[in-house]
C-alpha cells in the first residue's frame, strides 16, 4: 500500500447540515479546487467528492496539506474565518485506513442511509471530472476503477442495494410504481423542507419528466428546480397546480391539514388523485380516501416501505464487507508491488546498458543475420537473469520485507548510478 496517500475529509456524522451546505462543492468548485492542488508541490493521485453529507479531498504525497486543502476550500467558498471549521475536518494520513473508507464510502456503508444508491454514481462523476483534469496517477486510476468493480459485486451477490431505504427514495419508487399506469404522468411536490428536497432530487433521475415544485418561498422553489431541472408554480396557484397534477407530494409543515375533503370541493378538484403525506403533523386529511379516486398515502406507509428494505441492507452488511475485504487484499499485493517497480525498471535498464555496450564491442564484424540472431540471444539472457529478482521481489512485497532484498539488489546491480524516474502515483 502506498504509505503517503493521505485524505483531509468531514461528514454527517460531526457536521451540521448547514456547515455542510456551506463547504459543499459543486462540478465546478470541485474542478478548480484540483487544479489549484494540482500546483502544490509533492503532491498527486487529487480526488474530490462533495455530496450533501460529505465533503472529501484525498491525495498522495509525503507531506500533509491538510491546512493548504482546507485554506483553499473556504477560499473559494468566500469563508473568510475557514479555522473556526477546522474541528469538523478530520485528517487522515494512514493510507489503509484511507483506502477502506473510500472503499466503504464508495459502497454506501459509511452512508447516512445505509447502501445509498446514488453514492456510486457520485464517485463515477467525481472520478471523471479528475480524470478530466489529469490529477489520478496510476494508483489512483487502480484503486477507483477497483472499487467501482467491486461495487458491481456488490450489487450482483448480496441484497445490500435492493429496495428504497429512505423516506425520500421510497417515496420516489412508489411515485415511480402509480406513475406506470398514467400517461405522461405529472408530479407536484408541495414545501421544499429537507425531505421534500431530497424527493426532487431522487426524482430527478427516474423516467417521470413532469415534475413541478410549489412552495411558500419562491427563490427556494426555482433554485431546488434549477438544480433538479423541474417546473415551479408560485405558491398563489397551488390550488391550480393541485388540479393539474396525477400525483401531489406534500411535505406542508403545517398543525392542520393544507388538503381537506372541503378544500377539494371548493376548488372543484374531485378528480382521480394520488396523494402523498409526508408531513408530520399530516398536512393531507386522510378522509380524502372517502372520496372516489382519490389514494392517501401517510408517512407511516412510506416509512414501512423503507424499513423492510433497511432491515434487508442491515443483514446484507457482513457480505458487503467480505467482498470488501477481498477487493483490499487484492488492491494491497498490487500497490505492494508498484513500490518495487522502480527497482525492477532500474535492473531492466543497468542490464539493458550492459548488453548494449558488449553488443557494440562484438557485433562490428558480424554480418547482418548474425547481428540479429546475438541480439535476440542476448536479449532472452536478460530476460532470464532478470526473472528470478522479479519473482523474488513480488513475493518478497506479499511478505512484507521487500526493503531488505531492494536493498540488497541496489548494491549487486550498482543501481545508485542509474537515474532515478519520477514516477507519478
Amino acid at each position: 500500500m502506498y504509505h503517503n496517500f493521505k485524505s483531509v475529509t468531514l461528514s454527517y456524522k460531526n457536521t451540521p447540515i448547514n456547515i455542510r451546505e456551506a463547504l459543499s462543492l459543486n462540478e465546478a468548485d470541485s474542478k478548480a479546487l484540483l487544479r489549484a492542488f494540482r500546483e502544490l508541490d509533492d503532491i498527486t493521485d487529487i480526488f474530490i467528492l462533495s455530496t450533501c453529507n460529505r465533503t472529501e479531498v484525498y491525495f498522495t504525497s509525503p507531506h500533509d496539506y491538510s491546512s493548504e486543502v482546507i485554506q483553499e476550500i473556504g477560499q473559494l467558498k468566500n469563508i473568510a474565518e475557514i479555522e473556526t471549521y477546522q474541528e469538523y475536518f478530520n485528517y487522515n494520513d494512514n493510507a489503509i485506513e484511507v483506502v477502506q473508507h473510500l472503499f466503504y464510502v464508495a459502497m454506501g456503508l459509511e452512508s447516512q442511509v445505509v447502501g445509498d444508491m446514488q453514492i456510486s454514481n457520485q464517485v463515477k462523476n467525481a472520478y471523471q471530472w479528475a480524470a478530466d483534469l489529469g490529477t489520478p496517477g496510476p494508483f489512483l486510476h487502480r484503486l477507483l476503477h477497483t472499487i467501482f468493480f467491486t461495487n458491481k459485486r456488490v450489487v450482483q451477490e448480496t441484497s445490500f442495494r435492493s429496495g428504497a431505504a429512505s423516506t425520500s427514495y421510497a417515496s420516489v419508487e412508489l411515485v415511480e410504481d402509480l406513475a406506470n399506469d398514467i400517461r405522461d404522468p405529472k408530479v407536484l411536490v408541495l414545501g421544499v423542507g429537507e425531505i421534500g428536497a431530497d424527493v426532487c432530487r431522487s426524482l430527478e433521475g427516474s423516467f417521470i419528466d413532469d415534475v413541478t415544485i410549489c412552495n411558500r418561498t419562491l427563490s427556494k422553489a426555482q433554485a431546488l428546480a434549477d438544480e433538479c431541472g423541474a417546473n415551479v408554480v408560485p405558491y398563489e396557484n397551488v390550488w391550480q397546480a393541485i388540479e393539474e397534477a396525477d400525483i401531489i407530494i406534500s411535505s406542508i409543515a403545517l398543525p392542520e391539514p393544507f388538503i381537506t375533503k372541503q378544500s377539494l370541493k371548493e376548488h372543484n378538484l374531485l378528480s382521480f388523485k394520488y396523494f402523498i403525506d409526508l408531513a408530520v403533523p399530516r398536512s393531507v386529511d386522510p378522509t380524502l380516501e372517502e372520496v372516489a379516486g382519490i389514494v392517501v398515502y401517510n408517512i407511516d406507509d412510506i416509512n414501512n416501505k423503507a424499513s423492510k428494505a433497511l432491515e434487508r441492507r442491515l443483514q446484507a452488511i457482513p457480505d458487503v464487507k467480505a467482498i470488501v475485504h477481498e477487493a483490499l487484499e487484492d488492491f494491497g499485493e498490487w500497490s505492494k508491488e508498484m513500490e518495487v517497480s522502480p527497482t525492477i525498471k532500474k535492473i531492466k535498464t543497468s542490464l539493458e546498458q550492459i548488453r548494449q555496450e558488449e553488443l557494440e564491442r562484438y557485433m562490428k564484424d558480424l554480418s547482418e543475420s548474425e547481428s540479429e540472431k546475438v541480439d535476440k540471444i542476448t536479449k532472452s539472457i536478460v530476460q532470464k537473469i532478470i526473472k528470478l529478482p522479479v519473482l523474488q521481489l513480488k513475493a518478497a512485497c506479499k511478505r512484507g520485507d521487500a526493503d531488505s532484498l531492494m536493498d540488497v539488489l541496489n548494491d549487486l546491480f550498482d543501481l545508485e548510478k542509474q537515474p532515478s524516474q519520477k514516477i507519478r502515483r
